[in-house]
């Protein structure tokens, strides 16, 4: 078996946690990369590194059987840009904050690294969004995990997004900007702006306003197998564009189509692992300071 660690920085308080992650690693006959920058850190940190090769790109990634993401949700996301369509499942270890990907706590490391060996895990799919435009605006990664963003640059006003569905007219979004999520993303930057949480197996995008000027705008969702397109109104004649993490400014006179991207991620879900759980876990349902 071969495993590649993605990671970028963590809390200094998670150090030992990391440490313990790769030392459990080594109790095991495996060929272990890691990334570049990562490896650099841990060596920063005076921790032993022989045993490890680094990585660097999307090809070094051949013939790896695993990836392990360590650090936040965006980290998860960095290491599906590297993926691609190789479709390598991922385990995410939260060295971060909130952690709806990564899920794994840093206390339970060890232990998530020993129910894995021992085969205590399913892989699920999640769909991926992609982007067409005009020209190639993100080098040739157009596609991501949680969602396609449209928002206003460099003015105060708000801008307008005629949004279209397999080219039939829906509406005009007068607002900051506009969300196309998938059911992954629905737990992130969708929720902040009041879009609906779905499973996240659904087949579906959901379309979220930011900060519309009409309050009878609602989030709407809508069946994957749709195209959506956008022709964008700005009195800048800039907007801003951004795949998960990644953003680009762009004209705003540029055509824009979003689809369901053809390949999609694998998640390594541990058998300990509930979405629901979760759900309760990091939104404090339930929770009330009467109690």
């Amino acid at each position: 078996m071969k495993i590649a660690i993605h990671g970028k920085t963590f809390k200094e308080e998670h150090f030992i946690y990391v440490k313990q992650l790769l030392n459990a690693l080594l109790k095991y006959q495996i060929q272990v990369i890691v990334f570049e920058p990562f490896l650099a850190l841990l060596q920063k940190k005076n921790m032993a590194t022989s045993y490890f090769v680094p990585y660097y790109n999307h090809e070094d990634l051949n013939g790896i059987d695993f990836v392990f993401s360590v650090g936040g949700d965006g980290t998860l996301l960095d290491a599906v840009t590297f993926i691609k369509d190789k479709e390598i499942p991922i385990l995410g270890f939260n060295a971060g904050r909130l952690g709806f990907l990564a899920t794994t706590p840093p206390k339970d490391f060890e232990k998530a690294v020993q129910e894995f060996f021992e085969g205590k895990y399913t892989l699920v799919s999640r769909s991926l969004i992609h982007l067409e435009a005009d020209k190639d605006i993100f080098q040739g990664i157009n596609f991501g995990l949680n969602e396609f963003t449209i928002l206003k640059k460099d003015t105060s006003s708000m801008i307008v997004v005629h949004a279209y569905i397999d080219g039939t007219y829906l509406n005009s979004y007068w607002s900051d900007g506009l969300i196309i999520s998938t059911p992954t993303g629905s737990t992130g930057y969708s929720l902040s702006c009041g879009g609906p949480l779905v499973m996240p197996t659904s087949n579906n995008f959901i379309i979220s306003p930011i900060s519309p000027h009409n309050l009878n705008v609602r989030p709407m969702v809508v069946p994957d197998t749709s195209e959506l397109s956008f022709k964008i109104e700005s009195r800048s004649k800039n907007v801003l564009v951004a795949l998960d993490s990644r953003s680009k400014s762009i004209p705003h006179t540029m055509n824009l189509k979003v689809r369901k991207e053809n390949f999609g991620v694998r998640l390594v879900q541990l058998n300990t692992y509930s979405f629901l759980e979760t759900l309760r876990s990091k939104l404090n349902w339930g929770l009330d300071m009467r109690n």
